[in-house]
C-alpha cells in the first residue's frame, strides 16, 4: 500500500495523546478492535513502544522505552529500533517486548523467539551497542539503517536512549546535543560513560538525573528533524 503525504505524517507524531486523538478520529470503536489497513493510524517502532509503554504505565506496570538495535531483521545487521522495557513482578527483572512485530513481521524476518520476551543479545540498548563496539566485538558498521551506519550513529542512538530513561522519547530523526555525522567528531569518554548508565540505569539514577540537566544530552526546547530537514519546537 503506498502512503499519501498526509498519512506519511502521521510518522511525525511526538505525543501519545496525539496519536489517540488521530486513532478514534477516524474511528471511535475501543482501541481492541482491529482496523482496515489502511484506517490504521501510521508509526514507526518509537510508536508503537511509546504507545505500549503508555498502556502498561496505565495498568500500573513499570515500563520505559528503549532506543537501540534488533539483530532480527537482517541477517549480520544490527538495526536502528525501538522496543518497550517493562518490570516482570514474578521474573523479578526487566523484559524486553517488542510490540511492533505481528505474525507477518515475524514470518517475514524468521523470527523464533517469543516478541514479548526478546533475548538481550536479538535487541542491544543503545549502551551495550557502544561498549561491545568499543571492546572490538562487534563491527560498528553493522549498526545503523540505511545508508546510514557506524560509531557516530551508535552515539546518536546513546543519546536518544538516555533521553528516553529521563521520559523524553523522541523521534528516531531528532538531532541535538552531543550528536554528531562522524566518528571523528565524538567525545569518545564521554559516550563511554553514557554507556554504562544505558546499560545499567537502575544503578546509576543519580548520574540520569544529571543528564537531563546535561545540555550534551537534554532535550532542548527545539531539535533538528532530520527527515523533514528543519528545527522543530519539541
Amino acid at each position: 500500500m503506498t502512503l499519501g503525504g498526509d498519512r506519511q505524517a502521521q510518522s511525525q507524531v511526538r505525543a501519545v495523546e496525539s496519536m489517540l486523538d488521530e486513532i478514534v478520529a477516524r474511528d471511535a470503536r475501543p482501541l481492541a478492535v482491529a482496523r482496515a489497513v489502511n484506517e490504521r493510524q501510521v508509526g514507526v517502532c518509537r510508536h508503537f513502544t511509546l504507545l505500549h509503554v503508555a498502556m502498561l504505565r496505565t495498568q500500573g506496570i513499570p515500563a520505559r522505552a528503549r532506543c537501540g538495535f534488533g539483530a532480527y531483521f537482517e541477517a549480520g545487521k544490527y538495526l536502528d529500533h525501538w522496543v518497550t522495557e517493562y518490570w516482570n513482578e514474578g521474573r523479578k527483572c526487566w523484559v524486553l517486548f517488542d510490540s511492533q512485530i505481528d505474525d507477518r513481521q515475524r514470518e517475514l524476518f524468521g523470527i523464533g523467539f517469543d516478541a514479548a520476551d526478546v533475548p538481550r543479545d536479538q535487541f542491544l540498548v543503545a549502551g551495550d551497542a557502544w561498549s561491545l563496539c568499543r571492546a572490538g566485538s562487534r563491527d560498528p558498521s553493522a549498526f545503523g539503517i540505511l545508508d546510514m551506519h557506524g560509531l557516530w550513529f551508535i552515539a546518536g542512538n546513546l543519546v536518544r536512549d538516555i533521553g528516553a530513561l529521563n521520559n523524553r522519547e523522541m523521534l528516531p530523526w531528532d538531532v541535538w546535543g552531543a550528536m554528531r555525522m562522524h566518528d571523528s567528531e565524538l567525545d569518545l569518554a564521554f559516550f563511554d560513560r553514557l554507556a554504562i548508565v544505558s546499560r545499567g540505569p537502575d544503578a546509576h539514577v543519580d548520574e540520569l538525573g544529571a543528564l537531563d540537566r546535561d545540555e550534551r544530552v537534554r532535550v532542548p526546547g527545539a531539535v533538528f528533524n532530520a527527515v523533514l530537514d528543519c528545527v522543530q519546537d519539541v
